[in-house]
């Protein structure tokens, strides 16, 4: 999950040191002006954690403290403070602020401590979200994503949140419709109503009028008691009808003349039940087609689809990877009892290079299962299925020992041109050269730059090019 931080800083180098150190970190960093006119704004920014100067608070500190501890999202304030005093410190404390930290101390020590409380954040969060059975509480922040694709699809979800039209999700297998459906029911007005989830692929066809709208008894042979079917209990809330394109044309008619009012007679009575119900439907078939084919009814296509929106596939969307693996790993982490760290770079490169067939159900899977086997705190390539070490061994990387023309994996390079060869090879080799100067330097950013004849910021970059975290050369 990325982590929201709204920053509002009076020192511009801090802030410069923070746009750096954090773009690793797997955070979505909001710079706001150094003004005390920006306030509302950043109040405004829904942001998970809140960093601020205490010189850019309004006053009085103690209500504007109150104001962000009492915003829905229950964030985290860090101050930062210029002044050294232990009983100024305490007041903020007492006003309602998480974390004071006093700017005269070293920058590394600084950032280590809003690092920490990041950290502590993230773990705040996957508890939190965690209901009595230990199931994910959906949110629309669990879609939070680089992808454009992804950004644009999400403003449209936004725009319908509120809306009692009917909605139609498109996507293919495992992209998280269903997912979807419950964070946008949990976040509209339909919230403290019933979520009823309903696939339609998996009940028999003799089944589903009674379970759609339920029975009477003495309905038909076994109907021993009344039922109420899952329209009527998805009353005042929301229902999730998946897998609709396995409907029946007998049944979606009689779906039909239930969206159009809302009304249904349950098997077996002769009197109608009106019911309050936002419908969602989806499917990873193209209803279009099936329309063409008459296979799917036109009139209960346009019904549904009074808004339709398709989620883009994990494949299309490759930046959000480690954010999801990441976010995967620490829900595991609390709901199997582990404690494993990260990943390995080489697991993270595998997991990016992966098509993702299955999208994100496959990748919670994938995670679930490497965190099942990991006997470390680092998960590596040797955790995933067979398919991803064959992927892992094509990356052509220069093996750990000394290296020639005759160790390159040449079989690799077949079908590539020499351009994308060269840069392959060069990407190699400045991965492995920057991986033994940081080791010699235990991570030490300045002297790593200085061996390498580089200035410190171009090393960053590079770094974060090749996915070099320094914290993995610290104990080196």
């Amino acid at each position: 999950m990325l982590i929201r931080v709204a920053c509002a800083i009076k020192e511009k180098k801090l802030q410069a040191d923070l746009e750096k150190r954090l773009s690793d970190f797997d955070v979505q960093l909001k710079i706001f002006g150094n003004n005390k006119a920006q306030w509302q704004e950043l109040v405004r920014s829904c942001g998970d954690v809140f960093l601020v100067s205490k010189s850019l608070i309004p006053r009085p500190i103690e209500s504007s403290v109150t104001l962000l501890n009492n915003l829905p999202e229950k964030p985290t304030t860090i101050i930062l403070d210029d002044r050294e005093s232990s009983e100024e410190h305490a007041n903020l404390l007492a006003s309602g602020a998480d974390v004071v930290l006093y700017t005269g101390i070293s920058q590394d020590s600084l950032m280590e401590a809003i690092e920490s409380t990041l950290e502590s954040r993230r773990q705040f969060y996957y508890v939190d979200r965690l209901d009595q059975r230990g199931r994910i509480k959906p949110r629309l922040n669990d879609f939070v994503s680089n992808s454009e694709d992804m950004q644009r699809f999400l403003e449209e979800v936004q725009q319908v949140v509120t809306s009692d039209a009917s909605l139609l999700l498109l996507g293919e297998t495992g992209v998280g419709k269903e997912h979807l459906s419950k964070a946008i029911h949990a976040e509209s007005h339909r919230a403290q109503g019933p979520f009823i989830p309903i696939n339609m692929a998996a009940i028999p066809e003799q089944l589903m009028e009674s379970e759609l709208f339920g029975h009477e008894q003495g309905a038909f042979t076994g109907a021993v008691r009344s039922r109420r079917g899952a329209f009527e209990l998805a009353h005042g809330g929301t229902i999730f009808l998946d897998e609709i394109g396995e409907m029946s044309l007998q049944m979606q008619s009689k779906l039909l003349r239930v969206l159009q009012d809302f009304e249904f007679t349950p098997v077996g009575s002769e009197s109608p039940v009106w019911v309050d119900v936002r419908v969602i439907a989806a499917t990873n078939k193209d209803l279009e087609k099936g329309i063409l084919k008459n296979a799917f009814r036109q009139d209960l296509y346009y019904r549904i689809g009074v808004i339709s929106l398709t989620i883009p596939p994990l494949r299309k969307r490759k930046q959000d990877i480690p954010s999801l693996a990441n976010h995967f790993l620490n829900m595991h982490n609390i709901k199997i009892g582990r404690e494993i760290h990260r990943f390995s770079r080489a697991a993270m490169e595998a997991l990016c290079q992966y098509p993702w067939p299955g999208n994100i159900r496959e990748l919670m899977n994938v995670i679930e299962r490497a965190v099942l086997l990991c006997r470390s705190d680092v998960i590596s390539v040797n955790n995933f299925p067979g398919t991803f070490q064959e992927s892992a061994s094509l990356i052509g990387d220069f093996p750990e020992g000394p290296s020639s023309l005759k160790d390159l994996e040449m079989d690799a390079w077949k079908g590539k041109t020499l351009s994308e060869v060269r840069k392959r090879v060069i990407r190699n080799v400045e991965k492995k050269y920057l991986e033994m100067v940081l080791g010699q330097t235990h991570g030490k950013i300045g002297e790593a730059a200085k061996i390498a004849g580089i200035h410190p910021r171009g090393l960053y970059g590079k770094m974060k090019q090749l996915g070099l975290d320094k914290t993995d050369f610290k104990s080196r």
